[in-house]
């Protein structure tokens, strides 16, 4: 969808159909929304005056315009409540009006911005969030569909502001938000593929697309590279399955001449998990192509952030492959040797993303990256803690973590933090070697986050859990059901607010 920002007067602007707002409680709408009221005769104080208009969060009336006005039909947004109203609000509401909007006549229609005039919002927020809404929530994956309905489309979308001296920073925030936007819908593709098709090999190529259009440095690491690296924890998850494992470095140089300034990003790439040799139960297994989702999320992050150019220096590490039961895979009782030399005891070959991130974040340590984040679909049980609403967050640097709770709540990607304590290492000691790869039920996101941990020697450290975040099985406001794109938004603004500190 093409979105652009013109100043003038929404009433003279002849489209299929334009959005105008009004908060919870307005009786008499104004600005925008009155000039609308006002050419249609009073139709919009009448439908409040009537109950029918109330201005709560993601309602919407269509109001036809009979030649009133040059659009054909008015859509009135509810915005809800003033004093609840952010930058979120703008997201949810624009994806409920543009999907409206996309089953009525015509390809093209106007918006006000929202939030921008009676709503005390900078305009760079209001179009940044305007943008990111109407983006994410209009996305669909269909490409599998052999019969796909392209009747009704939206190609362009324009944000109509009255004030012409807001015109640069909405421009600014609509570039912004295309950009996060974009890279999330990149992230959502790469889940929402199967896995016959998002194998270790397709997700290094996709890597490949990124660097090139960005202007990256890439390394894909084959199977024999990794081996002579030490991974053993890596590649004993990879050796069940026939499809060659693939450990994707993407490096972007925002500050070469300090190399101190710098950030790693790493993502679970595990593009099928069956659970191995310890197998998941057949019911609802399919949605395990979601489990690449950590390592699609950093890739995707950096196609923003190679547009967006911070001033500091970006280094991505995903460790790709399946986790197969084939007729090599690993055993319940094996014990393999991670990069940094320590031995991990496989108590169960389900909890494979800590194995393949033990060897990621050793080898990012390894490189003297300073800070490290990791995201991994991990644990079903942080599911059960915190539902599909927030992301779990966990880490051994307070100022890390703080950091990006912050940026997710800028973002509208709620984040929270879990423990990290020593009293849980117990949990996951072993007899045999230097430690298990699970920590059994008790605390199982923390003794999973825990057992990454172990391998981020010197470095600032944090883990994100999204095995709740990253898919949903519903449309709610900006997120469609499928892949939902966390956290590629919170990444690219954690390290936007890195490089400004």
């Amino acid at each position: 969808m093409k979105i652009k920002v013109v100043a003038g007067d929404i009433t003279k602007h002849e489209v299929g159909a334009i959005a105008v707002n009004l908060f919870q409680g307005v009786t008499s709408p104004g600005g925008a929304t009155g000039a609308v009221d006002a050419a249609l005769g009073g139709a919009i104080s009448t439908l409040i005056e009537q109950g029918e208009i109330k201005g709560k969060r993601g309602e919407l009336t269509l109001i036809h315009t009979f030649g009133k006005m040059r659009a054909d039909r008015v859509l009135v947004v509810g915005l809800g409540k003033q004093e609840d109203f952010d930058e979120e609000a703008v997201r949810a509401v624009s994806a409920a009006a543009c999907r409206r909007l996309k089953e009525l006549p015509g390809n093209s229609a106007a918006m006000i911005t929202h939030g921008a005039g009676i709503g005390g919002m900078d305009a760079r927020s209001s179009g940044r969030s305007i943008a990111e809404g109407t983006i994410l929530g209009t996305y669909r994956f269909d490409k599998y569909k052999s019969s796909r309905d392209d009747s009704r489309q939206l190609d362009e979308l324009t944000i109509v502001e009255h004030d012409a001296s807001k015109m640069e920073d909405l421009e600014q925030g609509v570039q912004e938000g295309s950009v996060l936007s974009e890279a999330t819908l990149l992230c959502r593709d790469m889940v929402n593929e199967p896995a016959n098709h998002m194998t270790p090999t397709h997700m290094a190529e996709i890597a490949l697309d990124v660097a090139r259009s960005g202007g990256l440095e890439i390394e894909v690491f084959e199977r024999s590279t990794i081996a002579d690296m030490g991974m053993g924890a890596f590649l004993g998850v990879a050796q069940g399955s026939r499809e060659p494992p693939k450990l994707i470095v993407l490096r972007y140089k925002g500050d070469p001449s300090d190399e101190s300034n710098a950030v790693g990003l790493l993502g679970k790439g595990i593009t099928f998990d069956t659970g191995g040799i310890s197998i998941k139960p057949a019911a609802n297994m399919g949605e395990m192509k979601t489990d690449m989702a950590g390592g699609a999320s950093v890739i995707s992050a950096m196609q923003a952030i190679s547009q967006l150019r911070p001033r500091i220096n970006v280094t991505t590490i995903v460790p790709a492959t399946e986790n197969m039961p084939g007729g090599g895979a690993q055993r319940p009782g094996d014990i393999v040797k991670a990069m940094n030399g320590k031995t991990i005891e496989i108590d169960n070959t389900d909890a494979e993303g800590r194995l393949v991130l033990a060897d990621a974040v050793a080898y990012a340590s390894s490189l003297g990256l300073p800070k490290l984040v990791d995201v991994a679909t991990l644990t079903g049980a942080i599911v059960t803690a915190l539902g599909k609403v927030y992301t779990g967050a966990f880490g051994n640097d307070q100022e890390l973590v703080e950091q990006i709770v912050e940026a997710g709540r800028q973002t509208g990607e709620r984040i929270w933090q879990m423990p990290i304590l020593d009293d849980y290492k117990d949990q996951y000691k072993s007899d045999v070697a230097d430690i298990k790869n699970t920590g059994g039920r008790a605390a199982g996101p923390v003794t999973g986050a825990q057992i990454i941990g172990e391998f981020a020697g010197e470095a600032s450290w944090a883990h994100l859990d999204i095995a709740g975040t990253a898919r949903s099985d519903r449309v709610n406001g900006y997120k469609t059901k499928g892949a939902t794109g966390v956290p590629v938004r919170t990444l690219v603004r954690l390290v936007s607010n890195l490089a400004n500190i």
